[in-house]
This record gives C-alpha cells, structure tokens and sequence, in this order.
C-alpha cells in the first residue's frame, strides 16, 4: 500500500472510528512529549485504565515499520508496547502506555545507574542473537556515509559558515569508506538505532530483560553489533558516570559469542562507531535548528563534541581526526 496525504477531516474520521472500535472513544485525551519527528503522541485516559495514541501523518510518516519491529520485540519476550488498534493508512497507533518511568527521570530519582544500563545491555544482547524481521533495511555504507555527510552539509556549512567544496567533502567520505569495513564486524543484527535514556523505560514490576521499555525502533535497520551499544553508552543527551560504558563493554561480550570479531577489533568498531553516530548527530541537530526551527538542539552540540574528541583519539580514527580537529 502506498501512502499519500489525507484530508484532515479523514484524519479526524479515521481517528474517531479508529478509537470507538477500539473501545477508547470516551477517553480523556492529554498530550504527551513528541519527538524529533512528524509523530506527536497523546495519552488516553479511560476510568483506571491508560492507552498511548500515536499520530504519524502519512506520507512523512509510515507506522508499518513500527508494528513489524514492535511485534517482533514482543515476540521475543520484551517489552516494546502491545498495538491495540492500528490504521496504517490514516497512521494513528493506539498502544499499550508503559508509563513515564524513562530512565533519565528513573536515574535523576537515584536509581542504580549500572542496574539500569546493565539491564538495557541483557536485552540488547539477547535479541540480538534472534534473525531480523524479514525485509529489513540495511543499514550499509552507503547509509552511514550519507549521514556522515550531514556533518559537512549542516553543521560545517551551515552552522560554522564555512564552505565546503566538493573535493573536501569527497576527500571526508574516503576517510570514511577506508574505516566503515572495521566498524561492520561479526554478524549483521537488528539495530534500533535510538537506543539511549530517552527511549527506555524502567519497569521494575516486570522480570528479567522485561523491566525495560522500549520505544522509538521504527527507523530499525540491519547492522553492526556495535551501534545500540554506542548508542547506549555515548548518549548525548545524558552524561554517564565514567565508569559505565567500559561496564557496558565487558557485559556485552561477557555474553557474546565474538564469532568474526575478537575484543581489540571490537573496541575499534566501537570507537569507529561512536565517532560516526555523534558525527551524524552534530549535522542533524544543525538541520533541526536551521531548517526546522528547533533550535533548543544547538544546546547539545558542546557535548556532542566532547564526545567526539573522545573517540577520535583512536588509533585507527587519525587521518579522521586530523580532518575533524579544525572544526569541533
């Protein structure tokens, strides 16, 4: 089915026939937080009962990629919400509501950091051993270089008004196409992609690999074994202490195989890794303020760069960083 812009008066039927059926019509509606998307989110409130609505206008937004992982993640056991009713067409969700325990509130709370963290890696490296859901996407090296590229597009170009010719932008892509190989290590797995504080949720009423929520994992792509670890371990939106992600590290390979990789090559694809991911962030959260208007994201940057110095001083990172250096 190809999508296409409704109406929004069909919207508004849609979602009104979409709710009765499902038997939320009479619910009280509240906002909840949106994202950096077109998504927008709303909380349903029926007697002692919560449901979340998600709101993903076609054709900017597509919910079939979140109800294929969704299912897929509650196949295998964990806690990614239950769908009540779905209209694929209109692009209205209603989802099961796990709560406001994410783990930044639950962390600023004082919760146990390295209980939380540590429980988020037990279920990254459990579903990583499972096969992805059929047709997923690849999250190959033409990919990861066209999001290199929102570095010198946006956040050089743009946010430091530097001009960047063509040559040097060839020039940072041949940096990146000699180290992507040592980044893609070991077996292609399913990667969420967003996997940090803002998309987890801690559930203690739960067991096991269930005490944590998951969200956001419609952009789920195949990829490396090491991107939802950077991603847990070098968020940008929260500072970890100093000593979580080297436990993150060992607790993942604790539990892994390491078929095609061992632990130097590993930590290199880490690092390779975590240098691409906040390289990307640096350039989108520059489009988000300049095109978009968002910009409260400008505020991330000094710490995006911080995190980047840190993972460019890998050996295998030089040419990369002698490159980077001048602008962050």
């Amino acid at each position: 089915m190809t999508l296409v812009e409704l109406p929004a008066e069909d919207r508004l039927q849609a979602r009104k026939v979409l709710l009765e059926k499902a038997g939320w019509a009479d619910a009280d509606v509240r906002p909840l937080a949106g994202d950096a998307s077109l998504r927008s989110y709303q909380r349903l409130h029926l007697g002692d009962k919560t449901a979340v609505l998600m709101d993903a206008p076609p054709p900017q937004e597509d919910v079939r990629p979140f109800v294929t992982v969704a299912q897929w993640l509650t196949g295998h056991g964990l806690s990614a919400p239950e769908l009540y009713a779905v209209d694929e067409r209109a692009g209205f969700i209603l989802l099961e509501d796990l709560g406001d325990g994410l783990y930044g509130a639950e962390l600023a709370a004082g919760a146990d950091e390295g209980l939380l963290y540590e429980t988020a890696v037990d279920v990254l490296a459990g579903f990583q051993g499972h096969a992805a859901p059929d047709n997923t996407p690849s999250y190959d090296d033409d990919f990861l270089l066209m999001e290199a590229g929102y570095f010198t597009d946006w956040y050089i170009s743009r946010h430091l008004g530097q001009a960047v010719s063509e040559d040097q932008r060839e020039a940072f892509f041949g940096l990146w196409r000699a180290v992507l190989p040592d980044m893609n290590i070991g077996p292609r797995v399913l990667v969420l992609r967003d996997y940090h504080a803002d998309n987890l949720l801690w559930l203690p009423d739960r067991a096991g690999p269930k005490r944590v929520g998951l969200l956001d994992f419609q952009d789920a792509m195949l990829g490396s074994v090491v991107y939802d670890l950077v991603s847990l371990a070098r968020d940008i939106r929260r500072e970890v202490s100093e000593d979580i992600p080297e436990r993150l590290i060992q607790r993942y390979l604790s539990q892994t195989s390491l078929d095609g990789f061992d632990e130097a090559s590993f930590r290199t694809a880490f690092a390779i890794a975590a240098v691409q991911r906040n390289t990307k962030i640096a350039g989108i959260f520059a489009r988000l303020a300049y095109r978009d208007g968002k910009m409260q994201y400008l505020d991330y940057l000094p710490y995006v760069l911080s995190l980047l110095k840190k993972d460019l001083a890998h050996p295998q990172l030089a040419d990369i960083r002698a490159m980077m250096s001048p602008f962050i």
